[in-house]
């Protein structure tokens, strides 16, 4: 199988219950520590392999994250982890919570990092476009140089604002506690 089944957070939830499926939350640490389907099971997408599931052979793998989208969007890499047949909650951990379905939240865990980053990057740009326009052109540059460093993330992979982000102590514990 390549693909993954679409399943109605209803459904998950039937399958949960009757412990015929497990669900696999596919986000990394820091989206997990703050908020996930009560009885998910943590398997971040950057570390997944068939390995992890071995220990829930016999029962349905469901694949969730928080919209739908990163799932969908990495399907073929899942389905192939798991033994059999493979699904994946439809809209994700937000459908499920506008089902009223039961989930974990911990609000004491820092906002997920790539929120963080997209704040960061977003506040800089706008303080440098205001100071540019209120105070001296030359804080337009600060808005370029995040620019900048957005479109070398893009390019690259790597972000240096996000490993700045996550070496600062409100983030050290939703990053290592999972």
């Amino acid at each position: 199988m390549t693909t993954l089944t679409p399943l109605k957070p209803a459904d998950v939830a039937e399958r949960l219950k009757k412990r015929r499926a497990v669900l696999i939350d596919i986000r990394e640490a820091d989206e997990f520590a703050r908020e996930r389907v009560s009885g998910a099971v943590h398997a971040p997408l950057s570390r997944i392999d068939a390995s992890v599931l071995e220990r829930h052979a016999g029962r349905d793998v469901i694949y969730t994250c928080r919209t739908g989208n990163r799932t969908g969007v990495n399907g073929v890499k899942l389905a192939g982890c798991a033994p059999g047949e493979a699904f994946v909650l439809e809209g994700g951990l937000d459908a499920w919570k506008a089902q009223g379905l039961p989930i974990h939240a911990d609000r004491s865990q820092p906002i997920e990092l790539m929120r963080q980053v997209q704040m960061t990057a977003g506040g800089l740009v706008l303080i440098g476009a205001a100071l540019g326009l209120l105070v001296h052109p030359a804080f337009w540059g600060l808005a370029a140089f995040v620019g900048a460093g957005l479109f070398f993330a893009g390019a690259t992979g790597f972000c240096g604002m996000a490993r700045l982000l996550a070496a600062m102590p409100w983030n050290r514990k939703a990053l290592g506690a999972v």
